[in-house]
């Protein structure tokens, strides 16, 4: 039976540690998707393409990423967790994100749905190989969580993803975003 931070060194994280970072983090990337969510919806909108199935694909991803925040929500409170110090930034910059990558057109929305669900199934991957069976039920969560995530990626690239313009450069600036912001949302 594997417990989560087994095999720590000094100076490592503690179980606690780990605990409260893995919920920091999802809880302040849960976030960070509804607004990303919401600020696409919001240019669409302004752009006459409210009705188009690519806003009909983003509402639904976002009703999901809306369930996944409200399960970390009630987590920090359940687990003492403070969240991230970080949250006002993120609501800024989700929703630039979001609303800058629908304004370049839909691909290109669902460009930013495939860069940041790649990022975080190796988040999420990882952070399900750092919870031991004594986390069995936040590390379900997290597995089951991750499935979802990839099931929007899928959904982006089925949408035409990979069609936006300059999708390599954008994807890869997005991911590298992304993983700034789980770097620091676990730590702050």
């Amino acid at each position: 039976m594997k417990q989560t931070g087994e095999g720590a060194l000094p100076g490592d994280p503690t179980a606690r540690d780990i605990v409260e970072r893995v919920i920091r983090v999802d809880q302040a990337g849960e976030f960070g998707a509804v607004r990303i969510y919401e600020g696409q919806l919001a240019a669409l909108r302004a752009t006459g393409r409210a009705n188009s199935e690519a806003a009909r694909k983003i509402e639904a991803m976002l009703r999901q990423e809306r369930q996944h925040n409200q399960v970390f929500d009630r987590l920090l409170v359940e687990r003492r967790v403070r969240p991230t110090a970080l949250q006002p930034l993120w609501s800024v910059a989700g929703f630039a994100l979001g609303a800058a990558t629908a304004l370049l057109g839909e691909q290109a929305a669902m460009a930013c749905t495939v860069a940041v669900e790649e990022t975080i199934d190796r988040h999420y991957a990882s952070q399900r190989e750092q919870l031991g069976d004594d986390e069995a039920s936040l590390r379900d969560t997290v597995e089951t969580f991750r499935k979802e995530e990839l099931a929007h990626r899928d959904e982006a690239l089925a949408a035409g993803a990979e069609q936006a313009v300059a999708y390599e450069p954008l994807t890869a600036a997005i991911r590298a975003g992304s993983r700034l912001a789980i770097w620091l949302s676990t730590r702050f």
